[in-house]
């Protein structure tokens, strides 16, 4: 065992790949540590925008709550406007107080409404943020509706005790709440679809690339440079095709929500793929094999700052501004669109081409730049 033991470590991948084990811990740990720090804190980054349509009691409440609440709070917009940016993923929610508000809190036989909106189609934590937020501000305006109520009753002179205790019971609860979600998400499952598909496809490139360069290498100088350029793309963009058709399937078969069809769904886990692809093996090409360690820190960064997990919002300055310019951020907007409805994929699908563009370019230029190797000469033999 001690002789195996020393053969294992002169050969060199042997050391690469305990380097490898390493760095992951070292990466993930740093990026992900720094990335998260502060995330609660940085909820206050969140937008809620107010609709108010009733200009005595409900005007005050939107006045208290702007000043209150620990969120960017956006006023001046008309329902429509603040429901489009919602639906753009601009805000987080809507809350809309109706012009009937005052009169139904006032009247005896009925209860005032205010409605909140919820786009589902983003992160899980901004559900879960914002049904908080519409629990309390609800009690907060009940109880001061019940306050006020209450107060107004008191001063009424011989009221029996029976009725006071029947109109302070039926002012406690004045105000309810309906709650509106756009583009609902069918389950657990399908809250992690996008965190998924980019960890899956991203981490399938990197192998994939890996793999390319390794056999890159050992055909040496059989071909020339071009033809295994010209080779990688074709085997990319054929390698894309099948494999996201296969993979946009099993999330049909599976109970995967595909708002916009499984056509666009499939074409476009295509090009995310083909970006994941040239994206990865750039660094290989570039660098060499040393490039897997630039891939497993864009895979570790674009985990964090792509808002599949996290909204964007809470995060730091320096991951919201690195996440703008890698494909994973685009790859969780698009898909979240496809699969469950939004703005459209147009946006982020043209900027994937962009990055897609870029990458091949710059492989094509470290390609340009090498040297081909020197041949050793052809020893002939001497006779005699």
């Amino acid at each position: 065992m001690l002789k195996a033991l020393k053969l294992y470590f002169s050969k060199p991948m042997t050391i690469v790949g305990i380097i490898t084990a390493l760095m992951f811990q070292i990466i993930f740990s740093v990026i992900w540590m720094t990335a998260y720090s502060g995330v609660t804190e940085r909820s206050s980054n969140l937008k809620i925008a107010i609709v108010n349509e009733d200009q005595d009691v409900g005007k005050t409440i939107a006045d208290e709550l702007e000043g209150k609440l620990p969120f960017q709070i956006v006023t001046g917009l008309t329902a429509e406007e603040a429901q489009k940016r919602l639906n753009d993923r601009e805000m987080q929610m809507v809350m809309e107080i109706p012009a009937d508000f005052t009169a139904r809190l006032t009247s005896p036989a009925e209860k005032a409404e205010i409605r909140y909106t919820i786009n589902e189609a983003n992160p899980m934590s901004i559900k879960s943020i914002m049904q908080g937020v519409e629990q309390n501000v609800t009690a907060t305006i009940n109880s001061q509706a019940a306050v006020q109520g209450t107060t107004a009753a008191l001063v009424q002179a011989n009221m029996p005790a029976a009725a006071a205790e029947q109109t302070a019971g039926a002012l406690t609860e004045k105000v309810e709440s309906q709650v509106t979600s756009i583009h609902p998400v069918a389950g657990m499952n399908n809250q992690m679809v996008p965190m998924m598909m980019v960890l899956a496809t991203f981490v399938g490139s990197m192998i994939m690339g890996l793999n390319i360069q390794q056999s890159t290498m050992a055909l040496g100088n059989q071909v020339g440079k071009w033809s295994k350029y010209g080779a990688r793309v074709l085997i990319n963009v054929g390698t894309a095709l099948v494999v996201s058709f296969v993979g946009t399937v099993l999330i049909n078969v599976l109970g995967g929500q595909m708002e916009q069809g499984f056509g666009l769904m499939w074409l476009y886990e295509g090009l995310l793929m083909l970006t994941f692809m040239f994206f990865t093996q750039m660094f290989l090409i570039v660098f060499g094999m040393p490039g897997m360690f630039f891939n497993i820190t864009m895979l570790s960064i674009q985990l964090v700052s792509s808002g599949a997990m996290v909204p964007r919002e809470m995060l730091n300055g320096f991951y919201q501004h690195i996440g703008a310019f890698l494909p994973a951020t685009y790859a969780v907007n698009g898909i979240m669109s496809l699969q469950l409805g939004g703005p459209g994929a147009g946006h982020a699908a043209g900027v994937l081409a962009l990055i897609l563009l870029v990458c091949m370019g710059v492989a094509l230029l470290a390609t340009a730049l090498k040297r081909k190797p020197a041949v050793a000469p052809a020893v002939v033999p001497k006779t005699t």
